[in-house]
């Protein structure tokens, strides 16, 4: 966004002001105009990030050739299929190179030197041991003493006794001074053992009510675990009488309705039972399976046996009356 700068004005107090006129902002083209279309209320002014010679984000990764530099595919496939066939035609000639032919039964091939020098090959590479003795290394002197050259004038001063200073009343108050600082500081120290052997009385007292009320701390907690310890076993002992009374009571309907279910199950379970064989009487049973089987199959025998014997007879009986009318006939 632009804007045209109004002529600057100076204040009637000497300030300096600006103002500028708001202006709304002017759509942008997809392309850019020609300079001579546009028009003279426009601002020439420039902004380089719509610029799109300005390379935006790192230059290093960008590998964009012109048009001019870039291969032609037909081009790049022609080199291909070059390369491809000369690769064929070596492959070729190296399968048809005349190569050293197999060794013979019980012979191998080695590898001989055919260099116009032979050189003998060893494993072991042949060394030599040589001494030499050098002179012993001489200690270093020791270095001299630096001495600068001397400079300027030697000048000297003579005092008489007296002259300067009288030690004795120059003295006392330096003397003076260094007692009073000595006894401060002596009375400083004492205090201050005072105040730290205070200190700690104050904190042994302090330790000794923080134990003791660590101590009552700890009982009550003690005491508070007991109690709830002695709850949680009471509730869990009158779960566990519930519980059985819950189970016993179950028992006791299910004995209840079981005897009064199986009065009437076990006479009609008996009954059906006797019904289908399951209760017998074991002579009765050995008569039914073994002995009647036996004495109908006997029976059976007999009875056929007369009826083949009746049989028989009827037959004779018949022949002969068949031949008495006849025999009288004859007669």
């Amino acid at each position: 966004m632009t804007s045209v700068l109004q002529p600057q004005k100076e204040a009637p107090n000497g300030t300096y002001t600006f103002a500028s006129r708001p202006r709304p902002v002017q759509n942008r083209t997809k392309y850019r105009e020609p300079v001579a279309e546009q028009s003279d209320e426009q601002s020439n002014y420039g902004n380089i990030m719509y610029d799109r010679r300005v390379v935006r984000g790192n230059t290093y990764a960008q590998h964009i050739l012109p048009v001019a530099a870039q291969h032609d595919p037909i081009e790049v496939q022609r080199q291909q299929e070059a390369r491809r066939r000369a690769f064929a035609r070596k492959r070729a000639m190296e399968q048809f190179r005349l190569r050293t032919p197999e060794a013979l039964e019980g012979r191998k091939h080695i590898d001989v030197q055919t260099e116009l020098y032979l050189e003998e090959l060893n494993d072991r590479i042949e060394d030599t041991s040589v001494e030499c003795q050098t002179d012993a290394f001489l200690d270093k002197p020791a270095t001299p003493l630096f001495i600068p050259a001397k400079s300027g004038k030697d000048v000297a001063t003579q005092i008489e006794e007296g002259e300067l200073f009288d030690f004795d009343m120059v003295v006392r108050p330096v003397l003076e001074v260094l007692v009073g600082k000595t006894v401060e500081q002596a009375l400083l120290e004492v205090m201050e053992e005072e105040e730290l052997a205070s200190l700690r009385a104050q904190q042994r007292a302090f330790e000794e009510l923080r134990n003791a009320e660590l101590v009552e701390v700890q009982r009550l907690e003690e005491q508070e675990r007991r109690h709830r310890e002695e709850k949680e076993r009471r509730i869990t002992q009158q779960r566990e009488v519930l519980k059985k009374e819950m189970e016993t009571a179950d028992k006791i309907a299910a004995r209840a309705f079981a005897q009064h279910y199986l009065a009437d199950l076990l006479p009609s379970v008996y009954t059906t039972l006797r019904d289908h064989g399951y209760f017998y009487d074991p002579v009765e049973r050995d008569i039914e399976t073994g002995f009647l089987p036996w004495l109908m199959a006997h029976v059976g025998n007999t009875l056929e046996k007369r009826y083949v014997a009746r049989a028989v007879l009827d037959m004779l009986i018949h022949d002969v009356t068949q031949k008495r009318p006849h025999d009288h006939s004859s007669q």
